[in-house]
C-alpha cells in the first residue's frame, strides 16, 4: 500500500509537472484571445497596460487583422495669402505710408478754391464727375452773380445751368446748388451747418461732401472717400471693402481721428499725381516699398517719370518729375506751382 501510495503521489507529481510544463504553451496562445480586448481598450485610446496606443495599434480591424498601411497624403500647408498680415503689421504699414505721403506732400490741401464754408460746399458738390480744375474755372462767375445762399436760393435755374454747363451733369448739379441753397436759407437761416446729420440733409450732400466741409471749413476730422481715396486704399489693401462708407470706417480704425483730415489729402493727391488707375508710376513711387501692388504699373524709373501728372498751380495734365517738382533747390518741400 505503501508503495500504491508512492506511485501514486509520483504520479500526481508528475501530473503536476507535466500541466505546468504545458502551461507556457497555453500562454502563447492567450494573446490572441486578450487582442480583442485590447483593440477595445485601444479603440479608448490605452493599451491593456495603460500605456497609450499608436495609430497602428488602433488600425487593427475587428477580426484581429492588420490592414496594409497606405502611404500618407502630401501634408498641407496653409499657406497665407499675399499681403495677409496681422493688425498690428496693417496699422504700422498704414501709418508710415501716410507719414511718407506726408513728407511728399507737405502742402496737400482741397484744391478746389473758397473763401467761406458756403462756397467749399457748393464747390465739392459741382465736382462731382469732373476734375478740381474745371470747378475752379467756373465758380468765380457763379459766386460773383451769388455770392450767397440767398442769392443763388431764388437764382433763375437757366441762367445757373449756363454758367454751370462746363462743370458736366449741369442740369443736376444745378438742381442741387440751387436746392441747398434755399434749404441753408429755410433751415439754418443762411449759415452752412457744422454738424454731418445736418448737412448730409442737404440737396446733392453725401457724406463725402459733408466730411470736405467739416474737415476743411470747420477743422472737424473726416475721412474723404471719393474715387482716388477708394482706388488706393483697396491697392494697398488697407480694406477690401468697396462701400464707401465701410470703406470710411475700416480706414478710420486704422488711424487717430486727428489724422482723417490729413490723411485724406494725401491720399486723394497722391492718386491724382503717382497712382493712376490704369497706370500707375510705379517706379516713381515714393512709396514703393510698402506697397503690396508694386509692379502693377511702369516699373522703369524713367518711364513711370512720364507718367507723371501735375494739376494745381500748372497747365492741366502738365508732368514732372520728383523730386523735382516737390523739392526746392535747397531740398526743401516746395509749395506747388504757382501757389502763394
Amino acid at each position: 500500500m505503501a508503495e500504491e501510495t508512492g506511485s501514486a503521489g509520483k504520479a500526481g507529481s508528475a501530473g503536476k509537472a507535466a500541466s505546468a510544463a504545458k502551461a507556457p504553451s497555453a500562454k502563447k496562445a492567450a494573446p490572441a484571445k486578450k487582442s480583442a480586448s485590447a483593440r477595445k481598450v485601444a479603440q479608448a485610446g490605452k493599451s491593456v497596460s495603460g500605456r497609450k496606443v499608436t495609430p497602428a495599434e488602433k488600425a487593427v480591424a475587428a477580426d484581429g487583422s492588420v490592414p496594409v498601411k497606405k502611404a500618407a497624403p502630401a501634408r498641407k500647408v496653409a499657406v497665407a495669402p499675399p499681403g495677409k498680415e496681422s493688425r498690428t503689421a496693417l496699422v504700422r504699414r498704414a501709418r508710415r505710408i501716410n507719414r511718407e505721403l506726408a513728407e511728399v506732400y507737405p502742402y496737400a490741401h482741397p484744391e478746389l478754391d473758397f473763401e467761406n464754408p458756403f462756397q467749399l460746399l457748393v464747390a465739392t458738390v459741382l465736382s462731382a464727375q469732373t476734375t478740381d480744375l474745371r470747378v475752379n474755372q467756373t465758380t468765380p462767375g457763379l459766386f460773383g452773380r451769388y455770392p450767397t445762399p440767398e442769392d443763388l436760393a431764388v437764382a433763375n435755374p437757366e441762367e445757373v445751368e449756363e454758367i454751370l454747363r462746363p462743370c458736366g451733369f449741369f442740369r443736376a448739379k444745378t438742381r442741387s446748388v440751387i436746392g441747398l441753397s434755399k434749404a441753408l436759407v429755410e433751415d439754418f437761416g443762411g449759415e452752412v451747418p457744422g454738424r454731418l446729420e445736418d448737412l448730409v440733409k442737404l440737396p446733392g450732400v453725401g457724406r463725402k461732401t459733408a466730411f470736405v466741409v467739416l474737415g476743411n471749413a470747420f477743422g472737424r476730422p473726416g475721412i474723404t472717400v471719393d474715387t482716388h481715396f477708394q482706388r488706393l486704399v483697396r491697392r494697398w489693401r488697407w480694406t477690401e471693402e468697396t462701400d464707401p462708407d465701410k470703406i470710411e470706417a475700416a480706414v478710420g480704425a486704422l488711424f487717430p481721428k486727428s489724422d482723417w483730415t490729413d490723411l485724406s489729402h494725401h491720399v486723394i493727391w497722391h492718386g491724382r499725381r503717382i497712382c493712376h488707375a490704369r497706370k500707375p508710376a510705379c517706379g516713381a513711387c515714393p512709396i514703393a516699398p510698402l506697397c503690396p501692388a508694386y509692379g502693377e504699373g511702369e516699373t522703369d524709373p524713367e518711364k513711370a517719370k512720364k507718367l507723371l501728372k501735375y494739376e494745381k498751380g500748372g497747365l492741366p495734365g502738365q508732368r514732372l518729375n520728383p523730386p523735382q517738382a516737390y523739392l526746392d533747390a535747397g531740398g526743401r518741400p516746395a509749395p506747388p506751382l504757382g501757389a502763394a
